[in-house]
């Protein structure tokens, strides 16, 4: 494991060269800058997982505050850059259909890792046909606050699909949640959550267990980032936000665990850049 610290908190992030963390990794999470977990000195780890407290959950379900290129597009699976189920992913590496058909990774990214007292720092270079990018990702801590800022550089002869989507689990108080959301977001009405008076999302019902859950679509207000206030066992709350409005943004729990992913869909054209910031505020503890 990698390791920053601050204050009175301590970040953990999977090391991409490293064999054993490299047991934690799939094709489903971005390699570089994988924030694996957060512990507060004095209550302990702050983040969980759909297999939580399995302390070695599968590579696909993971654990913490992961970040997604996706290789499929979102609802018709459609191949992004992968032909015959080769090609590379966006921070993963270089892939193969496995023998179950799906995607595994024959040569992983080559990943430059610099770290300061406050930040750590993740740079590679993917290259596939007409595809090409320079990837860099930065995780930062200062106080009880966290950054992770992404920058992807198309350096292809093609638009390079960018499919990126945040998938943080936060962790359950007495199997709920609440969430509050800016005010001109929205949700329709379906069977895994709702309003409560104060207008912040909650679950509807506990789930059972880790195969019962929800994943619903919330309708994000126009030019509206992302700024969630979200509510913690051991914290006053957990705050996470973007630098951006997202082009979608879905919801999902279950017993273990509830994530809000803000996601970007974009064709980044030959020569463009494209950055962001993701914000997460760990609250005091109680």
């Amino acid at each position: 494991m990698l390791s920053l610290t601050a204050n009175s908190l301590a970040v953990e992030l999977l090391n991409p060269a490293d064999t054993g963390d490299r047991a934690r990794l799939g094709t489903r999470y971005c390699w570089g800058g994988y924030i694996w977990q957060v512990h507060d000195r004095d209550v302990g780890p702050l983040l969980t997982g759909p297999e939580w407290p399995n302390p070695a959950p599968t590579p696909f379900n993971g654990q913490g505050l992961p970040e997604s290129f996706r290789h499929t597009e979102f609802g018709t699976e459609r191949p992004l850059m992968l032909e015959d189920g080769r090609g590379f992913i966006l921070g993963v590496g270089e892939v193969a259909p496995g023998d179950d058909g799906k995607p595994m990774v024959t040569k992983p990214c080559q990943w430059t890792v610099t770290r300061s007292s406050a930040a750590m720092d993740f740079y590679t270079v993917q290259t596939g046909g007409p595809f090409g990018c320079r990837l860099s990702r930065r995780i930062a801590i200062e106080g009880r606050s966290l950054t992770s800022y992404t920058k992807v550089i198309n350096t292809g002869a093609k638009p390079l699909p960018v499919h990126w989507f945040a998938h943080p689990f936060f962790a359950l108080t007495d199997g709920m949640i609440t969430c509050g959301l800016p005010r001109s977001w929205d949700m329709a009405e379906n069977p895994g959550y709702v309003f409560d008076g104060e207008r912040r999302l909650t679950f509807q019902r506990r789930f059972k267990n880790k195969d019962d859950g929800h994943f619903q679509q919330l309708v994000v207000g126009s030019r509206t980032p992302l700024r969630a206030a979200v509510s913690h066992p051991r914290l006053s709350k957990v705050f996470f936000s973007t630098d951006f409005t997202p082009d979608s943004c879905p919801v999902w729990g279950n017993s273990n665990t509830w994530s809000i992913e803000p996601y970007i869909t974009a064709d980044l054209a030959p020569g463009a850049t494209r950055a962001w910031t993701l914000t997460y505020e760990f609250g005091v503890a109680t």
